[in-house]
Formats: C-alpha cells, sequence, structure tokens
C-alpha cells in the first residue's frame, strides 16, 4: 500500500491545505485603493502636470531649445558620462567590499555592514560638505602635500570635475554593495564547493560560478546608483561649484535664479525620459543575461 503510494502522479498526492487567505474583488479593490491614490497624488499627479507645465503655450518650443543649444545637450552627456563613471568606480570599488561581507563569519560581516551603513545614516549634506573640508585650497589634503613636501603649492581639488566623480561615488557606493550582498550572501557555498572538487582554482571558480551569479545585485546597484547618479543636486552643487554643471544643478538653476518654469520642466521632463530608458536598458540586459546562464 505504501509503495503504491509513492507511484501516484505529483498532482494526485495528498496535500495540506494552503494557509493563505483569498479576498473577493471588493474586498482586494478596499485594500489597493489607498495605495493607489498615494500613487496617483504623490508621483503620477505631480509628473502630468510637470509634463503640461512643459508644453505651456502650446508648443514644442522648450525642447527646440534644449535641442538647438548646444549648452543644454552638452550638460545632458555630461551628466550621463559622470553617472556611469559613478556607477563604474562604484561597483570596482564596491563588488570586493560586498565579496569581503558575505565570505565573513556573522559577527564580522555585521560590523563591516554597521560600517557601510553608517554613512546612509549621515545626510548627503554632511557627507558632501566632509568632501569641501577635505578638498579646499587649504583643506587638510592639501596642507599635507604641502607640509611633506609632494608640492610646493596647494593644488586645485575643488570645484572640479574629479571631486564631483570622487565624491558622488563616496556618497553611492552602499547603494551599490547592499544590492550584491544580499545576492552573493544567498549563494549556496556547495556551488563554489563543486567548482574546487572539479579541478577549477580560485579564480576560475569565481568567475565561472560566483560572478555571474551575482549578476541581478550587480545589476541591481548599478540601476540605483545611476539613476540616483543622473539627478544628484547637493553634491554637484558643494563640490564641483560653478564649473560642473549637471542637469540637476542646471534645473535648479532654471527654477531659482532665472524662474523659467516652463523651460525647467522641459528640462526635468527630459532627464526623466533618458533615466525611464536607461533603466528599460539595463532591465533588458539583465534578461539577456538571464537567458544566457539558462543555456548553460
Amino acid at each position: 500500500m505504501t509503495r503504491s503510494l509513492t507511484l501516484l502522479p505529483r498532482s494526485l498526492s495528498f496535500r495540506r491545505p494552503s494557509s493563505a487567505r483569498f479576498y473577493s474583488l471588493t474586498t482586494s479593490l478596499a485594500l489597493v485603493t489607498p495605495l493607489l491614490a498615494a500613487l496617483m497624488a504623490g508621483f503620477l499627479y505631480p509628473v502630468a502636470r510637470l509634463v503640461a507645465l512643459s508644453f505651456s503655450g502650446g508648443t514644442l518650443s522648450h525642447y527646440r531649445r534644449i535641442f538647438t543649444e548646444p549648452l543644454h545637450l552638452e550638460v545632458l552627456f555630461s551628466t550621463i558620462e559622470v553617472a556611469f563613471i559613478v556607477t563604474v568606480a562604484s561597483l570596482l570599488l564596491g563588488f570586493p567590499v560586498a565579496y569581503l561581507m558575505a565570505q565573513l563569519g556573522k559577527g564580522l560581516a555585521m560590523a563591516v555592514t554597521a560600517c557601510v551603513f553608517i554613512p546612509l545614516w549621515t545626510s548627503v549634506l554632511i557627507r558632501s560638505y566632509a568632501w569641501v573640508v577635505l578638498l579646499q585650497r587649504n583643506g587638510i589634503i592639501n596642507t599635507l602635500l604641502v607640509d611633506t613636501g609632494p608640492t610646493e603649492g596647494p593644488l586645485k581639488l575643488i570645484y572640479t570635475q574629479g571631486a564631483v566623480i570622487l565624491a558622488m561615488t563616496h556618497v553611492l557606493m552602499p547603494f551599490m554593495i547592499l544590492p550584491i550582498y544580499s545576492t552573493l550572501r544567498a549563494l549556496p557555498p556547495d556551488y563554489v564547493r563543486a567548482a574546487r572538487n572539479l579541478g577549477a582554482g580560485p579564480v576560475r571558480a569565481f568567475v565561472a560560478v560566483t560572478l555571474p551569479l551575482s549578476l541581478p545585485g550587480v545589476f541591481a546597484g548599478s540601476v540605483m546608483c545611476f539613476v540616483l547618479a543622473l539627478g544628484f543636486y547637493i553634491t554637484p552643487a558643494l563640490v564641483g561649484g560653478p564649473n560642473s554643471m549637471l542637469m540637476a544643478t542646471l534645473i535648479g538653476q532654471q527654477t531659482t535664479v532665472l524662474l523659467d518654469w516652463p523651460f525647467a520642466a522641459a528640462l526635468s521632463t527630459v532627464l526623466l525620459a533618458v533615466t525611464l530608458l536607461f533603466v528599460l536598458m539595463f532591465r533588458r540586459t539583465l534578461s539577456l543575461s538571464k537567458g544566457l546562464n539558462s543555456v548553460y
């Protein structure tokens, strides 16, 4: 009798009743309505008003101005370039930290995780101003360089594109580390152990097993860093100054200095469209990566 039960198809085997609760359509709509109302009031309505404001006057004059004046396209391309460099730098610096956190024991991993979380608990304004203190003409770094002898006078470290990239990488790196750490921590160690037993060295096991399986975390961290870098305002304004104009600072200038709200809305709409385009590209790349991994 026992043997005959084991030969039953999976669909005919006895299962415990599910403990999940099923709601009627009316109850489900009532539960989701507050969330939809908050989404409409806090996101969809402001974005719709923003897009409508960009078409002020019923013409495309503001968008035509963006794509005909070289300065605005230059700022847009510079923003994308800075966001890309910051994302790559965050990945190169953050992946080893996340990998180390995943390999450490529970106590040490918690200590390293706390070091990653502490910057997130500090205001972005404070962290950006700290870089101003470090990089300014009479700051700590220039003082050390002059006192120890490598340079005769202070270097121009502040208000440069390099300073903006350095400060933004420092601010956004935790958003790269945490998704990668979460993915690496969830990987079963049996995969790497099996690769080592089959003759693969540590580097080959990492390249063939750990790195491909960590790609979902890499893509998630890259999307967050890139999207946040596209719209960063405080750090470029403090560290970059007028010499480092990004889209966020240009939009702020149009709203607070020139009071040209329709043109600022057009700039914001273009930045939003570029952000959505890159997010879709990241999702497409991730789906292709999953497809390639499934082949092997």
